[in-house]
């Protein structure tokens, strides 16, 4: 989301003839759009604000700076206690201001604030400024916000409540991308699954956005397991541009745990809902987030997540250390040592990397589909993804991107695979 974010705000920068420069000397203006979910990433911005201050310590003109996004909606007016180098501080719900807050800046000097959360003005706003993305798969935002007040999660406080866009807005601005040459299509909440207006749900909202000629692939992330229904369930089973690949965080296997973070489902009702999906499309693969030493975490807690994992068998997964962060209910709660946080961590990446290049050694001697994205530094070599999203390295030059090929996989690292185009 912050990718679609950062593209959109080039795109408002640029109707205020502001253009991208490679060169940090060169910039007169820089914004950090920010991400707020772990206290590392936070840490990282001021640690970044310094080193620009010191490029331009000696400099006569000091370079207008912008801090958007997570970090600023949550920290606010003390981001210009913590550094004196911001000018501007505006949150994800508020940059689409942005052109405006720049102009008056330029005319003042003053420092500028503005953590609305109206995120409906956003997108109509927005809606003035053309998205001139031309990837072949490119990312969208249909909702934001997020209800379910999960005690680790600062979601709620600095996207606010959930928003879903007006579903007329989303297919304009898809069949646009689509003519620039985007093939594939992410949708993106930070609870996506929930989507719904004017009628008009996920599933609906796909099938709609499924009749854009020339549109290949559509993915969504990302989903909380309680607002999936039979009729979003079921699009898996018929709906080919729908890929059979689904990121579906869980966080923990252990119900005591999922119960503290306040998840409002078992692990019962997760795995239940696995095989719903795979009772809809038997290929399906899933991907999952975990926070490893959320406070209260036993071995027996512990052990349960292991055995989650070994029962859905995860192709790809994200996992953390749990991070408290200021104003979530967790923050106050006892926590654990590090130590043993970071022990389990490595016993849990370790079974996930396991799996993971389980799923890869699976595509050896099999042909995928492969969406190419772009021709690599190698000049005779393509990148592109299979329907599972896994990273595909495909020999050759003579194709352009866009293409959806049939490859044959003849090896693979943990990460990526490697084919050759069946002639």
């Amino acid at each position: 989301m912050n990718e679609y974010d950062s593209n959109r705000i080039s795109d408002l920068m640029a109707s205020i003839e502001y253009k991208k420069v490679n060169e940090v000397e060169s910039a007169d203006c820089f914004i950090f759009n920010t991400c707020h979910i772990r206290e590392k990433a936070t840490q990282k911005v001021y640690s970044d604000i310094g080193k620009i201050k010191k490029i331009f310590k000696d400099k006569k003109q000091k370079p207008i700076f912008v801090l958007a996004g997570c970090v600023a909606q949550a920290e606010s007016s003390m981001v210009f206690e913590k550094s004196d180098f911001v000018d501007i501080v505006v949150g994800p719900q508020a940059y689409h201001k942005l052109p405006s807050l720049i102009k008056n800046y330029n005319s003042n000097n003053n420092k500028i604030l503005n953590t609305d959360l109206d995120v409906s003005n956003k997108f109509d706003s927005l809606e003035n400024y053309k998205n001139l993305t031309s990837k072949v798969s490119s990312f969208i935002t249909i909702q934001e916000g997020c209800d379910k007040f999960c005690k680790f999660c600062v979601v709620p406080y600095t996207r606010g409540p959930e928003f879903s866009r007006d579903p007329e807005q989303i297919v304009n601005e898809i069949s646009n991308l689509v003519n620039n040459g985007t093939r594939e299509i992410t949708l993106l909440g930070q609870n996506v699954s929930g989507y719904n207006n004017k009628g008009i749900n996920l599933a609906k909202l796909i099938n709609q956005i499924a009749t854009i000629k020339s549109l290949k692939r559509i993915r969504f992330t990302t989903s909380h397991p309680n607002d999936f229904d039979e009729e979003l369930i079921g699009l898996f089973n018929y709906q080919e541009k729908l890929m059979p690949q689904l990121h579906l965080p869980v966080q923990s296997g252990s119900n005591k745990i999922l119960n503290l973070m306040n998840r409002k489902h078992t692990r019962e009702f997760y795995l239940e809902l696995i095989d719903k999906f795979k009772n809809a499309r038997n290929d399906i693969q899933f991907s999952s987030d975990f926070i490893i030493g959320y406070p209260g975490e036993t071995d027996k807690d512990f052990e349960e997540t292991l055995d989650l994992i070994d029962k859905v068998k995860f192709s790809n997964s994200f996992s953390f250390i749990y991070s408290q962060r200021p104003g979530t209910p967790a923050v106050d709660y006892i926590q654990i040592s590090k130590e043993i946080a970071q022990n389990r961590l490595e016993i849990l990446q370790n079974k996930l990397f396991d799996l993971q290049i389980k799923h890869n050694e699976s595509k050896i001697n099999k042909e995928n589909k492969v969406l190419l994205e772009n021709l690599t530094s190698k000049g005779d070599q393509f990148f592109g993804r299979n329907e599972y999203m896994q990273p595909v390295f495909v020999e050759g030059s003579e194709y352009v991107p866009g293409d959806e090929i049939n490859v044959t996989i003849y090896s693979c690292n943990k990460n990526n695979l490697f084919g050759l185009a069946k002639n």
